[in-house]
């Protein structure tokens, strides 16, 4: 094979691999603003959460109300966390099929590109 030819297919998966940088670092923006929203509505469910006692707390008038009122809250946010924790799951499941994927894209165009320098025996 001659150098020109070499220095083709180097050029060649050079931009390739520039290609598939730029594909990882979308990948991984979209991961993290998937990942970064559900955080927040975990946060937002705290907070929330957290009003209500302080609410719960001032508003109840004897001491089994308060602590019927947070047996209530517990059980409400615990369902909802657990909602959360399924969701988060199911992110992580299609992330990691993406992830996948991306690599095995990445080790298919990297053997084509080394199947056409390599001579054949």
């Amino acid at each position: 094979m001659a150098v020109k030819e070499n220095l083709n297919a180097v050029q060649e998966m050079g931009k390739k691999g520039y290609a598939r940088l730029t594909s990882l670092t979308e990948l991984n923006l979209r991961t993290w603003e998937k990942m970064a929203s559900r955080q927040m509505e975990a946060m937002k469910l705290l907070m929330e959460q957290g009003s209500r006692h302080m609410k719960l707390a001032s508003e109840s008038k004897s001491y089994s109300d308060l602590l019927k009122g947070e047996v209530e809250l517990a059980k409400e946010v615990s369902n909802r966390l657990m909602e959360e924790a399924k969701a988060n799951m199911q992110i992580a499941s299609e992330v990691r099929d993406l992830y996948r994927d991306w690599f095995q894209e990445g080790v298919n165009e990297l053997s084509a590109e080394i199947g056409k320098v390599t001579p054949k025996t």
